[in-house]
C-alpha cells in the first residue's frame, strides 16, 4: 500500500427502532446518549499514519456516498445494532473498502459476522488493534483477530476530542469484568468476572480532558462487590476530589453502595449524582431465576438502602427485567409499586431478552424459546425495548400491555411532580430529576406507539403464546 496518510473510519452504528437514538426527534434525548467510548480508546491506539473519523449514528447519519472513499473501516455493535452495522459494511464493501466489525455481538455470533465483513476482532480489541493497522496497511487483513482480556494499565485515554459536541454526557470507564455473573448479562462472557482497574492518575487525566461538565462512568459496577474492590473506589473518588475536577458524573453500582457512609460521603465529594442499580426482580424467585444472588442477602430493606444513598444527594435509577418465568400477570403493577415503595428517583423496566453469548440465551435456545429468529434480521429487536422470546406466562401483547401499565403508572405526571417535590424537599438534583424522568416518560410514550404499530408484534404474537409443556426453565470494545 502507498505510504501516505491512510484514512480510517470507526462507526457506531443506529437502530431506528430506539426511540432515545434519534436525538434530533426529542430534544430530551440528549441526556440519555452516550459516546461510543470504545472507538474513541482504539482511536487512542491508532498511530498517527492514520486519519482518524469516528462516526456516531445515533447524532446523525452522514451521506457516505459524499465522504472520501477510506482505506478502512471500523464498525462497533451491540446486537440491536448487528442489522445496521452489515448494512454499512455492504455499502463499503462495495465500494471495494476493507471492514472490520467488532463488539459484543461480533465476538458471540462470529460466524454470521463473517458473512457480512471481511474480518471481525473478538473479545477486547486494545490487546490486536496493532495488527489489525498492519495488517489492514499491507492488504492481508485476517479473516478473524482473537482479543485477550488485557492489562488496563495499557489502556491509552479515549481521543475525546474526535467527537467533541453534540453530547450532554462525557464518558469514562475506570473498571472491567464482573463477578456476579447473572444469566442474562454478556459482561461476564465478554469481559471476564475478574474485576480489574485502571491506573487511577490515568483515569484522573482522561477526566480532565473531557470538555462536558456531566459524565457517565460506563463500568458495570464501580464499586464493585468486595472490601478490596470498595478500598479502590474510595482511593480513586479521594483523587479525583484532590484534582478539584468539577465534573458530575452519574454511575452503574449495585445495592451495597448503601452500605458504607464513608462510601458515600467520598463518592459526592467527587462529584457522583446519580447511580444505576440492578434489582432485576420485585420477587425473590425471579432474583433466584437470573441469579441475582447479591440482592437476596438476608436483611436488606431496599428502601432503607435507597434512602441511605439519597440522603447523600445522590439520585437512584432502579432497573427491573419483565417476563421471567416466575413473573404473572400483573407483573407491571408489581414492578411500579416496588420501585415506588422503594423510594427510586427512576425506573428503567426492560422486557426479559436472551442476547446472544448470555447462558439466557443457551438455555433458552435449548428450549425452543427464542421466538425472534429471523435472523439477522430480527436482531433490530433485540434493544431490551421489544419481546422477543417465548415466555411462560404471557403473549407479546399481554407482556407489551404490562409494560405499559408499569410506565403509565410509575410516569405519570402526577407521580413525576411528586418526586420532583421530594428532590427539592431533599436538594437531591431536582433538575435532573426533572430532565431523567420526563426523558423517560416521553420514550416510554413512543415505545407503547411502536407495541401498537409493529408488524413484528401483530404478525408473530400468536407463535409466542405461552411454551408448551415440558419446555419451561427449570426453577471495551470495537
Amino acid at each position: 500500500m502507498h505510504e501516505s496518510r491512510m484514512q480510517l473510519y470507526l462507526i457506531n452504528p443506529t437502530n431506528p427502532l430506539v426511540s432515545l437514538a434519534n436525538v434530533k426527534e426529542s430534544r430530551w434525548n440528549r441526556y440519555r446518549v452516550w459516546k461510543p467510548l470504545g472507538l474513541l480508546v482504539l482511536a487512542g491506539l491508532t498511530p498517527p499514519q492514520w486519519q482518524i473519523t469516528v462516526i456516531d449514528e445515533n447524532l446523525r447519519t452522514p451521506d457516505y456516498s459524499a465522504m472520501p472513499r477510506p482505506d478502512l473501516v471500523g464498525i462497533t455493535a451491540f446486537t440491536s445494532q448487528a442489522n445496521r452495522a452489515y448494512e454499512l459494511a455492504a455499502e463499503f464493501r462495495g465500494r471495494g473498502v476493507p471492514v472490520v466489525m467488532g463488539g459484543i455481538h461480533a465476538t458471540a455470533c462470529i460466524e454470521e459476522a463473517l458473512l457480512h465483513v471481511d474480518s471481525v476482532v473478538t473479545g477486547e480489541a486494545e490487546s490486536v488493534w496493532a495488527s489489525v493497522l498492519q495488517d489492514a496497511r499491507r492488504g492481508r487483513l485476517q479473516r478473524t483477530y482473537r482479543g485477550e482480556h488485557i492489562d488496563l494499565a495499557e489502556v491509552p485515554p479515549a481521543r475525546h476530542d474526535l467527537l467533541a459536541e453534540g453530547y450532554a454526557f462525557g464518558s469514562v470507564q475506570t473498571t472491567r469484568g464482573c463477578p456476579l455473573s447473572c444469566s442474562f448479562c454478556s459482561v461476564s462472557s465478554f469481559n471476564g468476572t475478574l474485576y480489574r482497574h485502571r491506573p487511577i492518575a490515568s483515569v484522573i487525566e482522561e477526566l480532565k480532558s473531557i470538555r462536558e461538565k456531566w459524565v457517565l462512568v460506563v463500568d458495570d459496577n464501580l464499586i464493585g462487590i468486595n472490601a478490596a474492590h470498595i478500598a479502590r473506589a474510595k482511593e480513586l473518588f479521594r483523587a479525583m476530589i484532590a484534582a478539584d475536577l468539577k465534573k458530575n458524573w452519574i454511575c452503574q453500582v449495585t445495592i451495597n453502595m448503601a452500605d458504607d457512609e464513608e462510601l458515600l460521603d467520598l463518592a459526592v465529594l467527587a462529584g457522583c449524582r446519580g447511580a444505576f442499580i440492578g434489582f432485576e426482580s420485585p420477587t425473590a424467585e425471579g432474583l433466584k431465576e437470573v441469579g441475582k444472588k447479591f440482592n437476596l442477602l438476608k436483611g436488606r430493606d431496599f428502601r432503607q438502602s435507597v434512602r441511605r444513598i439519597q440522603r447523600h444527594g445522590i439520585l437512584v435509577v432502579g432497573s427491573f427485567i419483565m417476563g421471567l418465568d416466575s413473573d404473572e400477570p400483573g407483573i407491571g403493577r408489581r414492578i411500579a409499586v416496588a420501585a415506588r415503595s422503594y423510594g427510586l428517583d427512576l425506573l428503567n423496566a426492560l422486557f426479559l431478552t436472551p442476547l446472544p453469548g448470555t447462558r439466557l440465551w443457551d438455555q433458552m435456545e435449548l428450549q425452543n424459546r427464542i421466538a425472534a429468529a429471523d435472523f439477522p434480521n430480527d436482531w433490530r429487536f433485540y434493544t431490551l425495548g421489544f419481546p422477543t422470546a417465548r415466555y411462560k406466562n404471557f403473549s407479546w401483547s399481554a407482556l407489551a400491555e404490562e409494560m405499559t401499565c408499569c410506565d403509565r403508572r410509575f410516569y405519570s405526571l402526577w407521580r413525576i411532580l411528586r418526586r420532583l417535590a421530594d428532590s427539592v424537599l431533599r436538594k437531591r438534583q431536582p433538575l435532573l430529576s426533572l430532565v431523567s424522568n420526563l426523558s423517560y416518560r416521553k420514550n416510554a410514550r413512543l415505545n407503547q406507539k411502536s407495541y401498537a404499530k409493529l408488524d413484528f408484534l401483530r404478525g408473530r404474537s400468536l407463535m409466542s403464546t405461552s411454551i408448551p409443556a415440558g419446555q419451561h426453565a427449570a426453577g471495551l470494545v470495537l
